[in-house]
């Protein structure tokens, strides 16, 4: 099994055609076409017709390419949803997502304008309401119809809504963040953790990508090219991790160890459940040497 690897996933602003063409070329596993906050609304139609011919083009490999849309409520927000689902991008991500009716109302409307099966939701954690509704907006996952795939975090909008300050170590966030993903983990979607904001502070940011790492988050969303290295290094399996897995699958498929629940190795007690941690392990890196190979 090789899974999808989300280590990096940079936001690209619709309304710059260099960049559009430029993220074709980058590191990044994922790359959210953006037609939403960094797009002003004068250039929000531009955007859109930018985005939808950059799809069109193609170009983009194995990158997975995302439209983030403004919200459905917005001037703009439907006919983004229909250009996007014409032009068949990988995913489309909703801003402003407070419960699970907004992803099922967007799953709705792409089912009606023809979308396939395989154009995905992704949804913004971004305001109090979806903090506390995480569970039922992850639980939509569970319903093929919803489409949705990923949870994404947007903490800068949480920090205005909140009030709460952004500071090194997050601790105004991590409860929140602890709360998204065990949601996400609960109803088997992806979870993906929000920008950091200091462009020039890399060991700042590879601080953030580790503790988003160890929190349980798949990757990150980035604002810059220039984070795309670290953030691909800090989230990928190393080659001790891999290592390790390996030891771990191939002592349980040894005769001697099917029935048992738990064995021992180098000295350590191992159960069936680390063994399925391992497999996932292995799943992620077959998932970054693919890309690697395609690049």
């Amino acid at each position: 099994m090789t899974a999808r690897p989300r280590r990096s996933v940079l936001y690209t602003p619709g309304s710059n055609p260099r960049a559009l063409t430029k993220a074709r070329a980058l590191a990044a596993d994922a790359l959210i076409l953006d037609l939403e906050d960094s797009v002003a609304p004068e250039q929000k139609a531009l955007a859109r017709e930018q985005v939808a011919a950059a799809i069109g083009e193609g170009g983009f490999g194995r990158r997975e390419v995302v439209v983030r849309i403004n919200a459905l409520q917005s001037p703009w927000g439907r006919e983004d949803l229909l250009a996007a689902a014409s032009a068949g991008p990988n995913a489309i991500l909703l801003p402003k997502v407070d419960g699970p009716g907004a992803v099922m109302q967007a799953a709705r409307e792409l089912r009606e304008a023809g979308a396939p099966e395989s154009l995905r939701v992704w949804a913004m954690m971004e305001t109090p309401l979806a903090i506390l509704n995480a569970g039922s907006i992850a639980a939509a996952g569970a319903d093929p119809a919803a489409r949705l795939d990923v949870l994404v975090m947007g903490l800068n909008d949480l920090a205005k809504e909140t009030r709460a300050r952004l500071t090194p170590g997050r601790s105004a966030m991590t409860a929140w963040l602890a709360t998204c993903v065990a949601a996400a983990r609960a109803h088997h979607v992806d979870i993906i953790d929000g920008v950091y904001n200091d462009i020039a502070d890399l060991e700042g940011f590879k601080a953030e990508c580790e503790q988003g790492r160890d929190m349980g988050l798949d990757g990150k969303t980035l604002i810059h090219p220039s984070q795309i290295e670290i953030c691909n290094e800090v989230f990928a399996p190393t080659k001790a991790e891999i290592d390790a897995a390996a030891a771990i699958i191939a002592a349980f498929d040894e005769p001697e160890n099917h029935g048992k629940g738990v064995i021992q190795i180098d000295g350590r007690m191992v159960e069936r459940l680390h063994a399925d941690m391992a497999r996932r392990t292995l799943a992620i890196a077959e998932g970054v040497a693919a890309l690697a190979q395609s690049a």
